[in-house]
């Protein structure tokens, strides 16, 4: 989800969007207080990957498969479906029909005027783009003039803040006993109204040990952070003359715990706070072991690291980590004024209690964002989420 250019006013009204296998359901925000407040619920064709809202913020385009994630089985059901979105309440209404996909999309994100969706897919790798009509239904595909090298496993697509370029994030895939390693990348295009040419491959020793997942732009500065997933990493690139300089000007830790790492560990999503003093990123852990005839949680880290970025250079230098209270925050968000954030989990896990099991359920962490930057645990919502996955959320503003 895109951060506002400038900090919007904390009495403007906000909604947030979660989802529950193909069901979205809208909550109130209520920044002064912290608290989220359900309301209605819409459902999909299938289950929710991403979504993304029109420039106007006054619809928003949902990609869903019924493919599983990562390398699972292959479902048949993959589209892009738009909704109209209220200015008042937040509510969402279909608008016009869902556009068909030829496979999973994995992320998904407009081009800056809200002219073009661009779609990720993780498995095969690909880059597609769609016209959003006039009447801001979802369109035809947008041919492109020739083939492009999408990488490996992608998952994230975005347009500079200029929407000069298109990057594309492609993680690999970390090496097993039984198979080697595949590179990551960021795959740079020049973009023009839909249009990709002139790729570039931003791959720190031909991408090996560099498995990129998320990225996000400083709101006023030339300075991109890239968290590394498989390394637990967050690096910045500089923006200059309207490219991106492939030297890795800083690199920082994710972890608070390093060289500690108990179980497989995995960067997530990455947000630069609003005001442009912060950066946040998440991490991820849900490894089980057995115990008592239970799969239980094996340990590591589920938090949400906290960056001071320097103003003169774009460095960014953890400041804190917090634990989100539950397992595998795998997305999160920050409202539109800056002022709290909100984590989601995807699944419930066993965990050990003593002797005994106790499971710590799915659902929505929420944080206040003090002045410093630093969070502050406020509530959890509890999310039953039975045989489906929370896999997405985000707030947009009305």
């Amino acid at each position: 989800m895109p951060e506002p250019s400038s900090v919007h006013s904390a009495s403007q009204k906000v909604a947030l969007y979660a989802n529950v296998g193909a069901q979205l359901t809208h909550y109130d925000v209520d920044v002064a207080g912290t608290e989220l407040i359900k309301r209605g619920t819409v459902t999909l064709p299938a289950s929710v990957q991403y979504a993304w809202p029109d420039v106007s913020r006054r619809y928003l385009y949902v990609a869903t498969s019924s493919s599983a994630s990562g390398y699972g089985a292959a479902g048949t059901e993959h589209h892009v479906t738009a909704f109209a979105i209220d200015p008042a309440s937040g509510a969402l209404t279909p608008h016009g029909a869902p556009i068909r996909l030829p496979t999973r999309p994995i992320h998904m994100t407009a081009d800056i005027p809200s002219r073009n969706i661009l779609v990720a897919f993780n498995n095969p790798s690909a880059l597609r783009i769609y016209r959003i009509n006039e009447d801001f239904t979802p369109g035809e595909e947008v041919k492109q003039p020739r083939p492009i090298d999408a990488g490996i496993y992608a998952h994230q697509v975005r347009v500079t803040p200029d929407n000069r370029l298109a990057i594309l994030v492609t993680r690999g895939n970390e090496g097993t006993p039984t198979k080697a390693e595949d590179p990551g990348a960021l795959k740079v295009f020049d973009y023009k109204d839909g249009v990709l040419a002139n790729e570039v491959s931003i791959a720190p020793n031909g991408g090996k040990e560099f498995g990129p997942r998320h990225l996000d732009f400083h709101p006023t500065k030339p300075w991109m952070y890239v968290s590394i997933e498989t390394q637990n990493k967050m690096y910045t690139y500089l923006l200059e003359g309207g490219r991106i300089k492939p030297e890795i000007a800083y690199r920082a830790e994710t972890l608070a715990e390093p060289n500690n790492i108990k179980a497989r560990q995995a960067a997530g999503t990455v947000h630069v706070h609003p005001n442009g003093r912060y950066l946040y990123g998440a991490n991820r852990s849900q490894a089980t072991i057995e115990f008592q005839g239970k799969p239980v949680f094996k340990g590591g880290e589920n938090s949400i690291v906290v960056y001071s970025i320097n103003q003169s250079t774009g460095e960014p230098t953890p400041i804190q980590h917090i634990e989100t209270q539950k397992i595998h925050p795998r997305t999160f968000h920050i409202d539109p004024s800056g002022r709290i954030l909100v984590a989601q989990h995807n699944l419930p896990v066993n965990v050990r209690d003593g002797d005994a099991v106790k499971t710590v359920p799915a659902g929505l962490s929420v944080f206040r964002i003090g002045d410093d930057g630093k969070l502050t645990f406020v509530r959890e919502y509890d999310v039953d989420v039975g045989d489906k996955m929370m896999f997405w959320m985000g707030m947009v503003p009305l």
